[in-house]
């Protein structure tokens, strides 16, 4: 049974905002928050021993950045007391006018024309609780063209793909570069139903070499969006659609640089707290020229 290390860290609702994006970058796999605390997991059976005393000395030191006053706790858990925790505390979520996420273990009485997602997350990151997965699934609600085909760009526990394949997608590739994400991805795509519409892959992008998609989405970090961005273009058809979101208000200034310097122009945006996701387009190629002059 894999064992993970749990950080407990004392925060309020904005810090832990602006922690949870700096704690994946660190290597977290997945987290849970309170009132009061934020908890991030990382799988110990994937670190050395030096490199657990180097996490602890980078988690220190970002928090004396952050707040000199935050206490953490470290301890170790098995995988079994995180699926508990879950059990416990993960009830069915509604999202915009047709999506409710539920783990299998939760009951929902079925509303009408509501889509049911049954995720159960284990280590990945993408459970509905988030406030960047509750705003890549409005938009994908909202954007999503029957018949698509879909590209979800780390996809953690698989949740945009299967979203994508209920929402009417004809095909969707989810790709994560994390073993245990992609165990968990095949699992939650079987329980859903939806094994014929969609493939999890660790394949790289710059190896999807014979394949184009009508949307992209990618729920991850500012760097990684930002170091992806050529290879998402290139994937992406002409008229077809980029979502993007792990960005706290704080990076959209630095992504819409980016954006423009790879022919992107922003057509929509939601923000929940401080959080924000962004749709996205190709720029026709007559008002990219117009736009360098």
């Amino acid at each position: 049974m894999k064992s993970y290390l749990e950080i407990s860290i004392t925060a309020n609702e904005t810090r832990r905002e602006l922690l949870i994006p700096t704690m994946m970058e660190l290597g977290a796999q997945g987290f849970m928050e309170t009132d009061s605390e934020l908890l991030c997991y990382f799988d110990k059976t994937r670190w050395t021993r030096r490199q657990m005393e180097n996490l602890q000395h980078d988690v220190a030191q970002l928090l004396r950045t952050i707040s000199s006053n935050a206490r953490v706790k470290l301890q170790t858990i098995q995988e079994k007391d995180w699926n508990e925790l879950w059990e416990r505390s993960v009830q069915p979520i509604e999202i915009g006018e047709k999506l409710v996420v539920k783990p299998s273990w939760a009951r929902y009485e079925k509303r009408d024309r509501k889509i049911i997602i049954q995720i159960d997350p284990k280590m990945s990151f993408g459970t509905g609780y988030h406030e960047t997965t509750r705003l890549m699934l409005r938009l994908l609600e909202q954007h999503l063209r029957e018949g698509s085909t879909v590209l979800d760009v780390g996809t953690g526990t698989g949740i945009l793909a299967i979203a994508a394949a209920k929402l009417g997608a004809r095909q969707a590739v989810g790709i994560d570069n994390e073993r245990w994400a992609i165990e968990n991805a095949l699992e939650n795509v079987k329980a859903n139903a939806v094994a014929d519409k969609i493939r999890i892959t660790g394949q790289p992008l710059n190896r999807l070499t014979d394949a184009s998609f009508d949307l992209i989405a990618a729920n991850i970090t500012l760097n990684t969006i930002i170091a992806l961005l050529p290879e998402i273009t290139r994937l992406l058809k002409p008229k077809g659609i980029l979502l993007f979101s792990g960005l706290l208000l704080q990076d959209e200034e630095t992504l819409t640089r980016h954006l423009k310097k790879n022919d992107c122009r922003l057509f929509d945006r939601l923000q929940e707290g401080e959080w924000i996701a962004m749709g996205v387009n190709l720029t026709p190629p007559a008002a990219g020229r117009a736009i360098q002059k």
